[in-house]
Formats: structure tokens, C-alpha cells, sequence
């Protein structure tokens, strides 16, 4: 009689690598059951070959004292399609895996109710799973990174829709590249509001300008949706924007790498 199959994820030591590809940055985690171990952030190279991905990878986990063998299964969020078909071959080549990719067909466990669910970005919707999935109540999620959104759960867990806007890097770049006599700038808050110098003028008007924005989008769609849904901010600007928002109730920096977690586990099969 043949001895059963046993997984590697079941196998003591091994992990989960979860893979969030932003349009500037990468993310990657490792988890162990359900503890995230390690984590790293990278640029995202559009053009980056899956045998280069390799060597970035090994060097991360050769440092973290950990080897390719380690890992049972990889998630994939990406947003940026140049990107996905090289992690798709790292995964394959070097890690001898097929990924879970999210997307139209993966298992979320959540309705969209979406005009055209196949249009919300994958990242999107993996930031509502963990959401819910940790609070279990009416949600706003906002996520900052090259554009900014915002994303409305219901009491019951159904992706209801939300916003789109652009990124707080991406209007101090569209400052620089458009305005001739203005400075790259630094995204930060400046000491004032109103301000004595060039930089921290636009500084002034980048922060507290999206400030306003992200409080004014909160504030029309809980007076739309008729709630008082709780606000979690995530993504690499959030912990700056939370310090001077009225809305945001909470920063959770690894929301991303926890939603691709939980879907992984509820596609798996053992």
C-alpha cells in the first residue's frame, strides 16, 4: 500500500512566500502558519528577468538565514502584468512551484459587487479580505501607494466599490515635471501650514491638500453607505497621513501580505 502524500506546506519549518507587486514597490513576506517572519520591500522593476528576481530573492533570504527550500507555496498580488510573467518563472524555476496568482477565478470568499468584478485590481480586493476577515464590520480601507484607494466593505463582507485617486508621490512629481520653477520635494509635513519657504510651501500643500482629500472621501461615503464603518489606512504613506487625519482609526502596514495568506488558504489544497 502507498505511504500518503504529505504536503511540504504540513512539513514543520516550511512557509508561505506571499508576493504584493505594487507599480513602485514590491513586497514580499514569509509566513510560517499564520505569523509573518520575515518581510521585505523592493522598487518594482518592469524589466527585471526572473533569473535576476533569483538572485535579489536568495540574497534576501541568504541574509535571513533562510534557503529556497524552505518555502511550500507562493501568492501572487500583482498589479503590474510585465512583472507577473518573470515571478511566475522564479516560482517554477527555482522554487519548483506553481503560484496562486489572485485573480478572476481565485477563491476570495467575498461577493464584488462590482459593475465588472474582473476590473477591481487584485490588491484591492486581497486589502478588503484581510480586512474583514480581522474586523468582521463595515469597513473603509485605504491604501496608500502610487494612486490611492479607497475601498468600502459592507457589515455583511460584500466589496461594495469606492475611489481612485492619485498617488501623494505622484502629485509632488506632477508639481516638479509641470511647474517650471518648483523643486523635487520630499513628501513630508512641513513645520507650519503657512509656510516661508518654496519646499516647505509645497510640502504644505501636498500634505495637509491630502489630508483633506482622504478626510472629505471618508466623510461622503459614510454619509452615502448611511454607517459609521471603522477606517484602516495601509500602504507606505499611511503611517505619515494617519498622524493629521480626523478619519483614520487605524494604520495596519502588513494588510496587503495578510490578505494573500489568507486566500492562499482558502484555495490550497493539501
Amino acid at each position: 500500500m502507498a505511504a500518503p502524500r504529505v504536503s511540504r506546506f504540513a512539513l514543520r519549518g516550511y512557509m508561505l512566500l506571499v508576493i504584493d507587486v505594487g507599480n513602485s514597490h514590491t513586497v514580499l513576506g514569509l509566513y510560517r502558519d499564520e505569523n509573518l517572519v520575515r518581510s521585505w520591500r523592493l522598487t518594482t522593476d518592469r524589466e527585471r528577468t526572473a533569473d535576476e528576481w533569483a538572485m535579489v530573492t536568495h540574497e534576501l533570504f541568504r541574509l535571513s538565514q533562510l534557503d529556497f527550500s524552505d518555502v511550500a507555496a507562493v501568492t501572487i498580488s500583482c498589479v503590474v502584468p510585465p512583472t507577473l510573467k518573470a515571478l511566475e518563472d522564479l516560482c517554477q524555476t527555482y522554487f519548483k512551484l506553481k503560484p496562486c496568482v489572485v485573480g478572476p477565478g481565485t477563491k476570495t470568499g467575498m461577493p464584488i459587487l462590482y459593475d465588472n468584478p474582473r476590473e477591481v485590481g487584485a490588491d484591492r480586493i486581497v486589502n478588503a479580505v484581510a480586512a474583514y476577515n480581522k474586523w468582521q464590520s463595515s469597513l473603509i480601507v485605504v491604501d496608500f501607494g502610487t494612486a490611492t484607494t479607497f475601498d468600502y466593505i459592507s457589515a455583511r463582507g460584500e466589496y461594495l466599490g469606492g475611489a481612485i485617486a492619485p498617488g501623494l508621490v505622484i502629485s509632488a512629481e506632477a508639481l516638479y515635471t509641470h511647474a517650471s520653477k518648483l523643486p523635487r520635494v520630499e513628501v513630508a509635513e512641513p513645520p507650519q501650514v503657512i509656510a516661508k519657504n518654496t519646499v516647505n510651501s509645497m510640502q504644505s500643500g501636498l500634505f495637509y491638500g491630502y489630508i483633506g482629500l482622504v478626510d472629505g472621501i471618508v466623510e461622503r461615503m459614510k454619509q452615502e453607505a448611511r454607517e459609521t464603518p471603522r477606517v484602516v489606512a495601509t500602504g507606505g504613506l499611511a503611517v505619515l497621513v494617519a498622524t493629521e487625519s480626523k478619519t483614520i482609526d487605524e494604520v495596519d502596514s502588513f494588510l496587503t501580505l495578510e490578505g494573500l495568506r489568507i486566500i492562499y488558504d482558502r484555495n490550497r489544497t493539501l
